[in-house]
Parts: structure tokens; C-alpha cells; sequence
């Protein structure tokens, strides 16, 4: 993996950058200590490691515009950082450059419950929202596995997603509002409480924009009524293949559950032994379908899945009898990334998405490859939308063990594409699939995204290095100019 050569003036220039940092926030607010910066030289894809030139840690967004002007007048580029759980290198530092944490923003700021939403600080973690909001009734639909960790700024710029989105979306589905700095220090405001904005859909290009735009300073939030039942099914499977076929079945039936989730049979055994949540552990395939509604909806549909899973040849259908039942069936879910972490020293989790007829196939195809690298891989999926979650496992300690890791990654990602997927869900580019984007897109696809980044951060200063290949010079992408006050095509109408 290769990342941008550091800028050698400003490396030169660190010790009198970083006294104008402190300067401009005193106190604790920047740190440039080796010590401290360990802290913050990688994000959850730790296999790559960086120290920045400083950590800057603002409270206000009156210092984030600050920080960005004087970053931008002495072309020093710029790494946002949520709470680092992100599993795409988004927010690995770069050497001549700094990052920005946004860990001090962290309180929720308004609960208006008439309009069902909710202005938080980007640093508030995703699950605080559930909780800030439960007692009356309601809560924040994504849920991804860190959300007891991750913020809801790092959220918005990967798109996050979770077990409850097949029915109730992504992060871009639940969001009405930002609250952006530019990289010229510029503050803007996208969105509002309101449903629907007039002109061009700005916050949905900043919404999984990956820190290459702009620095969010605050968003808001929909929220939703808890509904008024809720029961899971668990539904194991005899043969993976099977349990796919099921996924299938269940959409084309019509039936959309809040979430259909997959786990292979190492997955099973992993997260029964370290959660106990009761698994069935002779189910090569455990799917964990819920359905929520009004209760007569729920009974009909709970019946409706348990005959579809039946026809795929189910050896377990069991039912949720309580609560506190279906949230330990959950937690179990969610604690399948560190119960893996039983099976081997290293793994690595990759986020591909597929159509979910080509489930099968693509299970199929995955075990192919497994063993022709000779890397165990363990399967959960958020298999209702298609998202795959593959953790392939691995030893860093040997020779090799992480390069043929990434060499495999790399061909799930590429099937994903090869099958009509893309390759993120809500991981994010990064760096981690970066170099694998020429597989999706062309050059010409790419280079219109990047005149969008232009025309947010034209000196490329804002986490540079991730998501595009080959980073193209504003320049060399054809930016429209005046020429002697007159702009080219004069016979176009103005507005």
C-alpha cells in the first residue's frame, strides 16, 4: 500500500507549524509528543501504522474553521478522525500532516421530539442517541456491531449501516441535517429538521464522503418510535447454500424484516462460546431473521418465514419467547468480530455487498478461494441487503500471512464487483480498497468524482491518499475558468 511521499517543507517546517497550532489552542488541544500520538497512528484496520505531524483536538466549531484556515494557508493536508473504530484505514494519519480529532465534540446539543429528531455534536457515540431517546419511546435505527464506540460523525462519512437497515436504512436514510467546515475555513449548514431540501442533495455527496470534503461538526438526526412488537426467529441450516436460498426466498416473498442476518458455522461456535446466546452449534448456516410491526403482522409474518425456512430444508426454527431473548440472540450477532478474535491472532474483515440472488454463488465461490489461498475465512453477513462481512484469518507473525490475507480480500471484493456488487456496504474506501477501485469504476468515472472533490478542497489537502487510486491535480481535471472576465461557452444561458 502505497501512501502520498510527505511534503519534505512542511516536515522542516513541524516545529514552528506545531507552535502556531498551540498558539491558536492552547491548553491541551493539540498534541505532539510521540507518546501521545501513538494514540492516534492508526484506526480499527491496524494492520498499517502512521505518526502525524501533530493531533489537534478542538471543541468548538469556531476552532475547527481555525484550524482548517491556517492548515490551508500553510498547505498542511488534514486527517479527520471520529473515534477511530473504522475499518478501512479512513482515518489512518499521514507524516506531514495532522489529524484532526473530533473526540471533545460529544454531547448531544436538542431532542425535539415533535419533529422526531435529534441535533448531536459529531462525537456522540451512535448508541447514546437510543438511549437519550428510549424512555419516551423512541430510538436511532442504524446500529452497526461498534455502536457502543463508534461516533455518529465517523457515521455520516462512511454511511454506516448496521443489523436493523435492511427495513429502516443506512446512516443516509436517517439523517436531516449537517453542519460542515470546509477546508478554507468556510462554515456551512445542509439540511434541517425538515424532510426535504430545496437545490442540489449536498448533504447526500457529504454523506459518506470519507473526510475528503469537509469536517462535520454537527448532525441531525431522524429518530423513530420503537414498534409496538418485535420477535426473532432464529433459523439454522444444515448447509450454508441453504441458508442463502432462504435470504432469497424471503425477499422475493415480499416480506422485508428489520434484519436478516447470516453466520457460518465457525461464526456459530465462536460467538456461542464467548456470549453463550443459543446458538444451535450443529447449524452450518444460523440466520437471524426479526420482524417488528403491529402484533397481528408480526405473528402472520413470523409464520410466513418459519414455512419458507422449512421449504429450504431449516434444521432449527426457534422463536424469541421474550425480550431479553431476542436481545441476547442480537448479542450474539453483534459480538461475532471479537469472538473470531478466539480463532486465530489476526483477522481481516472485509465489507463487500452483492444482489442478494447471487448469495449462493457467492458463498460457494468464497470457500474456492479460501482454500486456494489456504486462509480460513468465517462468514457474517448482513445478508438482507447483501452486505458481506468475510473475516479471513491469518498470522501476522508469519512471513507472508498478511500479504496473501490481502491478496484474498482483494479477490472477494473483485467477485463482488464480478457478480454485479460494489465494494463497500459501509466500511468505506480508505485505504484498505482504494488501489481495488479501478474494477468499478473507469477512468472517466473517477475523474468525476474527483472534480467533485475539487470543488470542496482544490488543494487536495483533506485526508489525501484514500478512496481515489491516482489523485489528479485540480488542473489536470479541466476546472472551468474566467478568462478576461468572460466564461468559455458564451452563447450558454446564464442563471
Amino acid at each position: 500500500m502505497l501512501m502520498p511521499e510527505p511534503d519534505q517543507d512542511v516536515m522542516a517546517g513541524r516545529a514552528p507549524f506545531v507552535a502556531a497550532l498551540t498558539r491558536l489552542l492552547p491548553g491541551e488541544k493539540v498534541v505532539a509528543d510521540e507518546a501521545g500520538l501513538r494514540a492516534f497512528e492508526c484506526d480499527g484496520l491496524s494492520a498499517y501504522r502512521a505518526l502525524p505531524l501533530a493531533v489537534v483536538l478542538p471543541e468548538t466549531t469556531a476552532e475547527v474553521a481555525e484550524v482548517l484556515k491556517l492548515c490551508a494557508e500553510h498547505k498542511v493536508k488534514v486527517v479527520p478522525r471520529g473515534s477511530g473504530t473504522g475499518l478501512s484505514g479512513g482515518a489512518l494519519p499521514l507524516e506531514d500532516g495532522i489529524v484532526l480529532g473530533l473526540g471533545k465534540f460529544n454531547r448531544i446539543l436538542e431532542i425535539d421530539y415533535p419533529n422526531r429528531a435529534v441535533v448531536v455534536q459529531p462525537g456522540v457515540t451512535n448508541l447514546a442517541i437510543s438511549q437519550a431517546v428510549d424512555a419516551a419511546g423512541f430510538y436511532y435505527a442504524p446500529d452497526p456491531s461498534s455502536q457502543i464506540a463508534c461516533s455518529i460523525g465517523g457515521n455520516v462519512a462512511e454511511n454506516s449501516g448496521g443489523v436493523h437497515c435492511l427495513k429502516y436504512g443506512v446512516t443516509t436514510n436517517n439523517l436531516l441535517g449537517l453542519e460542515v467546515v470546509l477546508m478554507n475555513g468556510d462554515v456551512v449548514r445542509l439540511g434541517g429538521k425538515h424532510f426535504d431540501a430545496d437545490g442540489y442533495d449536498m448533504m447526500g455527496i457529504m454523506t459518506g464522503s470519507e473526510g475528503l470534503l469537509g469536517v462535520i461538526t454537527e448532525v441531525t438526526v431522524r429518530i423513530l418510535p420503537k414498534p409496538p412488537t418485535a420477535t426473532a426467529l432464529l433459523l439454522g441450516f444444515g448447509a450454508m447454500t441453504d441458508a442463502g436460498r432462504c435470504v432469497a426466498d424471503i425477499i422475493a416473498a415480499g416480506i422485508i424484516p428489520a434484519g436478516l442476518e447470516l453466520m457460518d458455522r465457525a461464526c456459530v461456535r465462536a460467538t456461542e462460546d464467548f456470549c453463550k446466546a443459543g446458538y444451535p452449534l450443529d447449524a452450518e448456516g444460523l440466520l437471524i431473521c426479526e420482524l417488528d410491526g403491529p402484533e397481528a403482522e408480526v405473528e402472520e409474518l413470523t409464520a410466513r418465514v418459519g414455512e419458507i425456512a422449512k421449504a429450504c430444508n431449516a434444521t432449527t426454527i426457534r422463536q424469541s419467547t421474550s425480550e431479553d431473548e431476542r436481545q441476547r440472540f442480537w448479542l450474539g450477532r453483534k459480538s461475532a468480530f471479537p469472538a473470531v478474535g478466539k480463532l486465530s491472532p489476526d483477522y481481516y474483515c472485509m465489507d463487500g455487498t452483492i444482489p442478494r440472488g447471487r448469495l449462493a454463488e457467492v458463498l460457494e465461490r468464497m470457500g474456492q478461494l479460501s482454500e486456494a489461498f489456504g486462509l480460513g475465512v468465517v462468514n457474517v453477513f448482513h445478508a438482507g441487503d447483501g452486505n458481506l462481512h468475510p473475516l479471513i484469518m491469518y498470522d501476522a507473525g508469519k512471513e507472508g500471512d498478511l500479504e496473501r490475507a490481502e491478496e484474498l480480500g482483494a479477490a472477494i471484493l473483485t467477485l463482488c464487483v464480478e457478480v454485479g456488487g460494489v465494494l463497500t456496504g459501509e466500511h468505506g474506501v480508505g485505504v484498505e480498497k482504494r488501489d481495488l477501485m479501478g474494477t468499478m469504476f473507469d477512468e472517466a468515472d473517477l475523474k468525476q468524482q474527483q472534480r467533485v472533490k475539487c470543488a470542496f478542497d482544490p488543494d487536495g489537502l483533506l485526508n489525501p491518499g484514500k478512496v481515489f487510486p491516482t489523485l489528479h491535480r485540480c488542473a489536470e481535471l479541466g476546472r472551468m475558468h474566467v478568462h478576461h472576465g468572460e466564461l468559455p461557452f458564451p452563447d450558454l444561458p446564464r442563471f
